[in-house]
């Protein structure tokens, strides 16, 4: 019984499998034949007659034209920067009494800007324009070379405004920089190594609110400089002064540093376009660039102040001098001084808004205008007081 039962069992096990070899095909086949199923599930048939994915190309595709339509948006209004100053130079061999001792050499150098009206104002970095004796022009993306003249720099940002004589320029478009999400894709244009004009990187944004210690190429002139952007598209030398940009082609930054060679990869800054449109109002109501002025110098209350001051969170700056550098803490004459202000006082607010991470001494004191009167909540030793300010005013 057992042996005649055998091939009957053989028999049925190889029916079965080839059943499942003839179902998989037929099954195979339907859905390939069905285009509507197809697109529902992002497929597409290769030369081979085999189902392919294409899902993810189409979103490589979509993103690949966003940059590329915002590229071509904002480039007719990019601009290369180029400066020269005639430098004496002493030859150290020859005696200081030879006529031939002397001779003047042409130096050269540049940076990136963006025109911000159709009659020729240009925004670009401070450093950019703070060359002493230099003469300034432009060429434009289409190859065009203008004389400019340095119309204002900004005492507090790093920005300048830079000025040709004509008209019809095509201009930037500004985005919302106060409406940015880490990590969305950005786009740094600019006059890289002072060589390329017009170079591309794209990379994301990758923080918001950063503190950096600037300084000059030479390394001195340090300060602090809050309220940055910080991004991983690549900002080389010359990219100084060009756009940030979004995927819509708007200007949502000003590229500004990066950090030293060696240190770090993709780490570079920007400052928030929003500082840069209070500047323009202040242009068009004064014809430069002006800030309101305290009259302090101060520190950003960190985790040691706090143990110092006997504070229980880390909110406003400390008012404090520079001993090393004869630096007084409060200005003689100041708007701090006349109201009062003191050596070791923590401003912890400008009237309802609290000086905190993300909401910067700085970028406060951009919302107001020179003559404007505010109170200040300060903590002096432990008491909190209320004491009212009227804004001076400070120009670059």
């Amino acid at each position: 019984m057992k042996s005649s039962n055998r091939p009957m069992v053989v028999f049925f096990s190889i029916l079965g499998f080839l059943a499942g070899i003839v179902g998989s095909f037929v099954g195979i086949a339907a859905v390939s034949s069905s285009a509507t199923m197809q697109k529902a599930l992002g497929i597409t048939t290769s030369n081979t007659g085999l189902p392919v994915s294409s899902r993810i190309e189409n979103i490589t595709v979509k993103e690949d034209s966003g940059v590329i339509s915002s590229v071509k948006k904002v480039s007719p209004a990019v601009v290369s920067i180029i400066y020269t100053k005639d430098v004496r130079v002493f030859n150290p061999f020859l005696s200081p009494f030879d006529d031939q001792n002397e001779t003047i050499e042409q130096q050269q150098g540049g940076g990136t800007g963006f025109v911000i009206t159709s009659d020729g104002l240009i925004a670009t970095n401070r450093h950019v324009a703070n060359i002493d004796g230099a003469e300034y022009s432009v060429i434009s993306a289409d190859g065009k070379k203008y004389d400019a003249k340095v119309v204002s720099k900004d005492p507090i940002y790093d920005f300048a405004i830079l000025k040709i004589d004509v008209k019809g320029l095509p201009t930037v478009e500004f985005g919302d920089s106060d409406d940015l999400e880490v990590g969305q894709r950005v786009i740094a244009v600019g006059n890289t190594l002072g060589e390329f004009q017009n170079s591309v990187t794209v990379g994301v944004l990758s923080g918001k609110e950063r503190t950096i210690q600037a300084s000059d190429q030479a390394g001195s002139s340090v300060q602090s400089v809050d309220n940055l952007l910080q991004t991983d598209a690549a900002i080389n030398e010359g990219n100084s002064g060009g756009p940030l940009v979004n995927l819509k082609g708007q200007v949502i930054g000003i590229n500004t540093a990066t950090t030293a060679k060696g240190q770090a990869e993709g780490v570079g800054f920007a400052i928030p376009i929003n500082s840069l449109k209070t500047a323009i109002d202040s242009i068009s109501k004064y014809g430069k660039i002006v800030r309101p002025y305290i009259g302090i110098r101060y520190a950003t209350v960190d985790e040691k102040i706090i143990a110092i001051k006997g504070m229980k969170k880390a909110e406003g700056v400390l008012i404090v001098g520079d001993e090393s550098q004869s630096l007084p803490a409060i200005v003689p004459g100041s708007p701090a001084d006349k109201a009062g202000l003191k050596e070791g006082d923590v401003i912890l607010k400008i009237n309802n808004d609290e000086i905190k991470a993300g909401n910067s001494l700085t970028r406060l004191l951009s919302q107001y205008q020179p003559g404007d009167e505010v109170t200040l909540k300060i903590l002096r030793e432990d008491k909190e007081l209320d004491v009212k300010i009227k804004f001076g005013e400070m120009s670059g």
